[in-house]
């Protein structure tokens, strides 16, 4: 398969940097709830589950998920919904309390930087308990490309139709002025029956902890890839969800249930790289501590963006890369297409060097040291390693 190349120009429409971020105060049916009404949605990769139609996408691409965030004062709630697909919370600032159950029964905390994978077909809702004043923001990466949207719990519904919102059977949303006549109840979404959400599967509060990874509960592995072990290199990865790139084979992730993508820790000391590689798999990361740096493209060809804390970057399937920490440690979490385990193929100066550090890769693609395996395991190894671009 033959490798992208990106132009300059390319390379920023990639970056969602902060100030690239725009958000929706009418994205869902209880933005004007009391308690609810300072929240701010964002739709960064796909549209994710929006209602309104004013929702800026800042990347439509489709990438096999949707990446958002939710930004919120303390005090501020998002209401009880459902989703169909996965939805993982990637709390970048604030302590954030989640409930979830047929009438919101179980709660639980999180605080930055935890990660939290709420399973599907259960109603949930969370609210910024933060100790300190701040708007708190938490990231989201919903499953699939299409993600159906949400259901409303009736509750919310019956809330909102006293402040003039709605929604319609298409499940989009209907925001009526004051003085406006009421929509006509044939053509507006009807709300769950009490019956059905009883019958919905329960989480105990212990269930849901073991979906949830604190940064305490992070496992940093120094050899889940292949050039860590190189002068100035030295990448870190703590896998949560699913098998991502790591090629460190005792190490695993928290999570292993398919969300139809992965999701992994990476970190690098100031002025650390991680190698030029390159992964068949489209992936988005999300910076949230520090600078990274990301270059892409072949020696000689490369283009460049600085990525400060915040930002969001898709990274595409087949396109050549590499990251460094820019003015102090950074740390990033990287989103990867699919349920498989991933495949990384390094450039040829990272085997070589690797090779001269007795590191090589063996034949089921995990990181060894060189010199206690086989000729007929290196050549397997070195097969998996090196790409294989089209002539």
């Amino acid at each position: 398969m033959k490798a992208i190349h990106l132009t300059q120009s390319q390379a920023r429409t990639r970056l969602i940097a902060p100030e690239d971020m725009v958000s929706c105060n009418l994205a869902f049916i209880d933005c004007r709830l009391p308690g609810s009404h300072l929240k701010q949605n964002y739709s960064f990769i796909g549209p994710g589950v929006t209602q309104s139609t004013e929702q800026v996408v800042n990347i439509p691409e489709p990438h096999g998920f949707n990446i958002g965030a939710a930004a919120m004062p303390k005090g501020v709630t998002n209401n009880l919904h459902l989703h169909f697909t996965a939805e993982v919370f990637l709390i970048h600032e604030g302590t954030w309390r989640f409930r979830w159950g047929a009438h919101g029964e179980h709660e639980a905390e999180f605080s930055a930087p935890a990660i939290l994978s709420i399973p599907t077909w259960i109603f949930r809702g969370f609210t910024n308990v933060s100790k300190e004043d701040t708007c708190g923001m938490v990231f989201t990466v919903l499953g699939g490309d299409n993600t159906g949207g949400i259901i409303w719990h009736p509750s919310v519904l019956a809330a909102a139709s006293e402040y003039g919102m709605y929604l319609s059977k298409d499940n989009m949303l209907i925001a009526q002025e004051v003085g406006e006549p009421t929509p006509d109840p044939a053509t507006l979404l009807t709300p769950l029956s009490e019956e059905y959400i009883a019958g919905l599967r329960d989480y105990s509060v212990e269930e849901m902890r073991q979906r949830a990874i604190t940064g305490d509960d992070r496992r940093w592995s120094a050899q889940g890839l292949l050039d860590s072990v190189l002068p100035g290199h030295g990448g870190e990865i703590a896998p949560v969800i699913g098998f991502g790139i790591s090629q460190d084979r005792n190490s695993a992730p928290a999570i292993t249930a398919p969300h139809g993508f992965s999701v992994e820790w990476l970190r690098l000391a100031d002025n650390h790289i991680v190698g030029r590689h390159l992964c068949p798999d489209i992936q988005v990361i999300m910076v949230f501590k520090g600078q990274l740096e990301v270059t892409w493209n072949e020696a000689g060809k490369e283009v460049s963006i600085i990525a400060p804390e915040r930002s969001v970057i898709s990274i595409p399937a087949n396109s050549w890369r590499r990251y460094r920490a820019v003015d102090g440690n950074v740390e990033f979490i990287l989103t990867t297409r699919g349920d498989q385990r991933k495949r990384l193929y390094w450039d040829e100066a990272i085997l070589h060097e690797a090779r001269e550090h007795n590191r090589c890769i063996d034949p089921d693609g995990y990181v060894a040291d060189a010199d206690i395996l086989p000729a007929t395991a290196r050549r397997a190894g070195a097969i998996l390693a090196k790409w294989q671009a089209e002539t």
